[in-house]
């Protein structure tokens, strides 16, 4: 462990007491490395030198995945490495700790995490930002926790694309019809921005994938969208969002809106409307909620488990008192939106990039006894791919894009928001290659369980049960060896 992040009587097993000796450099501890931990991290390491303060990031993850760009790794156009920014790349001057935050006790200034392996530790700190983002919301479904997958990391992203990409594999070889049936049949929950991405890139590439097949026709591949709101992608216009509910529909993906998913138990899908088939694959993109280690925390929280704050994204209590030395922003804060008095920022890219950014120039100018100011940022639109060459865009609330202009405003923006250099060159050189070459539609499920062949080779073969008069065949063979050398 680097010597700027503990020391013995600062990382143990048992909560310690805050040091009463300050440190000479003030210590900063960001929890989670993610869009908000990584740009806050970078801006405060631009903004202050070493000798100014140490930073230390925790994030069980060594890298922050950028979401935008999961629909079109899960798609083949995005190569899963390229959607991530190394931790150890992009945060250069800064520690970072590897390890699962389990508790917060902001009144000692100690954090709790829990590494991979090993015993849990404390580590004291001087301030705290918190960009622990969100996890995926689920809901009591009978079978959801058994059949469905999230599409929330590249790690759920690739693992989507394998399974659907095998299951037209095997059914390709596959006579029984109900069989082949549930397997091409693919239900996505969620009608936000994010599922209705990652159902236009991977019903894209499932129908580009299904032209190499001779043995399936494109009218046996179902893709099902279930939405419990009357309409999809509410963060755009009404006009967009029935413009995108009728492209779908003319490429025969089967929409139900104001339903709900009330059962999936052994792929067997109940809908709220009554609508009941078999489907091998669920894919929940129904929103997210804050992570949920803050109620293992003394932070102050809103009734949705966010950490609430102020417009400076300084961490305040019920009654608006700021909490000395604590920041929050991203998807598990709860920011003010002052272009739209009365609500919070969204949870999105678009926000969470700027957050990160203006909160370290924040904490640098407390650093310097300088004033804070206020966060405030009007959404300048939102962009949506839905497949190769199929886009949907609303720039700055008024102006309309649909087609292959959204898609390309789709990629620009996000290739430019991503992090560093070298990830946007290879996305880009990526990008280049799938028009070449077109992308790839090899599954490679074996990869989520690459030891499942081996387990299987090790296993000793069964010894054979000798039936009742039937003579055992290792006597028989050794009776025959006998025969042939007393022949000889």
């Amino acid at each position: 462990m680097p010597s700027s992040v503990s020391t013995p009587d600062e990382a143990s097993t048992a909560a310690p007491a805050r040091p009463a000796k300050s440190r000479k450099v003030p210590r900063i501890v960001i929890l989670g490395g993610g869009t908000v931990g990584l740009y806050s991290a970078r801006r405060l390491r631009k903004r202050l030198g070493r000798r100014e303060a140490a930073i230390v990031v925790v994030d069980p993850r060594p890298y922050m995945t950028y979401a935008p760009f999961l629909p079109e790794a899960a798609a083949g156009s995005i190569d899963p490495r390229n959607v991530v920014a190394p931790h150890r790349r992009a945060l250069k001057g800064v520690d970072v700790l590897q390890g699962k935050v389990s508790q917060i006790n902001h009144a000692e200034r100690t954090v709790q995490i829990t590494p991979e392996e090993g015993e849990p530790y404390w580590v004291t700190y001087d301030h705290l930002i918190v960009g622990l983002g969100s996890v995926a919301r689920t809901l009591p479904i009978p079978g959801l926790a058994e059949q469905a997958i999230g599409f929330k990391n590249v790690e759920e992203a690739i693992a989507v694309r394998n399974h659907i990409l095998n299951r037209i594999e095997v059914a390709s070889s596959t006579w029984d019809p109900e069989l082949r049936r549930r397997m091409l049949t693919f239900v996505f929950v969620g009608g936000g921005f994010a599922g209705i991405e990652a159902l236009g890139e991977l019903e894209d590439i499932a129908r580009y994938t299904v032209e190499h097949y001779k043995q399936i026709e494109q009218d046996e591949v179902r893709f099902v969208l279930v939405e419990g709101s009357p309409r999809i992608l509410p963060e755009v216009s009404e006009e967009l969002g029935g413009y995108t509910l009728e492209q779908l529909r003319k490429r025969q993906i089967e929409i139900h809106l104001s339903t709900f998913l009330s059962s999936c138990v052994d792929g067997h899908i109940v809908l709220s409307n009554k609508v009941e088939f078999d489907a091998d694959t669920v894919v929940w993109t129904a929103g997210v909620k804050a992570n949920p280690v803050l109620q293992q925390s003394d932070l102050p929280l809103d009734q949705m488990g966010r950490v609430t704050c102020n417009a400076a994204l300084q961490v305040v209590d019920a009654d608006g008192n700021v909490v000395p030395d604590a920041y929050a922003a991203g998807d598990c804060a709860a920011v003010p939106d002052l272009f739209n008095p009365g609500k919070f920022c969204p949870p999105n890219a678009q926000h969470a990039l700027r957050q990160g950014a203006h909160l370290g120039d924040n904490l640098a100018r407390v650093l310097r006894s300088a004033e804070v100011t206020d966060y405030k940022h009007k959404n300048i639109g939102a962009v949506a791919s839905l497949g190769m060459y199929k886009g949907v865009a609303q720039m700055f609330g008024r102006i309309k894009v649909r087609g292959f202009l959204a898609w390309v405003l789709h990629r620009s923006y996000h290739v430019f928001a991503m992090p560093t250099v070298n990830r946007k060159l290879r996305i880009m050189a990526g990008w280049t290659g799938s028009l070449l070459l077109r992308r790839e539609v090899v599954p490679l499920g074996a990869l989520h369980d690459p030891r499942a062949e081996f387990r299987a080779a090790s296993v000793p073969p069964k010894p054979r049960v000798v039936e009742p008069g039937e003579a055992d065949p290792a006597i028989a063979g050794a009776g025959a060896a006998a025969k042939a050398k007393s022949a000889s």
